[in-house]
């Protein structure tokens, strides 16, 4: 017998694919009735709602997989990814900070001579044109 929420899990992602995000969520929140505490489900939920742009919604269930899930770059990477498009730059960075330095101890386990991630540096932001009168003055 299928395991329902993994057959709930499929639907979502071929929701998903097809960019029918509200029917995605649908299905994945049946698959987590099944089984409440499933990252990888959790994980495209978040994904799911970020894309529908339902971001708040996205925030707590993205901060719930790593949570659940404290080891896992991609959690991290998705966070950071919903914090961006609310505009949270600075959380947004710790978030990928914090997935890049997951990456590279994932990569030690089969790589002991990896180097480390090098310190995430943000782009230089252009100054508003108000910035630049300012500047001129």
């Amino acid at each position: 017998m299928a395991d329902p929420a993994v057959e709930f899990y499929k639907e979502g992602l071929a929701c998903y694919g097809r960019g029918e995000f509200d029917r995605a969520i649908e299905a994945y929140r049946k698959a987590l009735e099944v089984r409440p505490d499933w990252s990888d489900c959790l994980q495209a939920l978040g994904m799911s709602q970020m894309n529908g742009g339902k971001l708040k919604e996205a925030l707590a269930t993205l901060e719930r997989v790593t949570e659940l899930a404290p080891e896992d770059p991609l959690a991290f990477t998705s966070l950071s990814m919903c914090l961006q498009r609310m505009e949270r730059i600075e959380d947004a960075e710790k978030a990928q900070s914090q997935a890049r330095l997951l990456s590279w101890k994932e990569e030690l386990k089969t790589n002991p001579g990896a180097a480390p991630p090098e310190p995430f540096v943000p782009p230089a932001r252009p100054a508003s044109s108000s910035e630049e009168g300012e500047a001129g003055s």
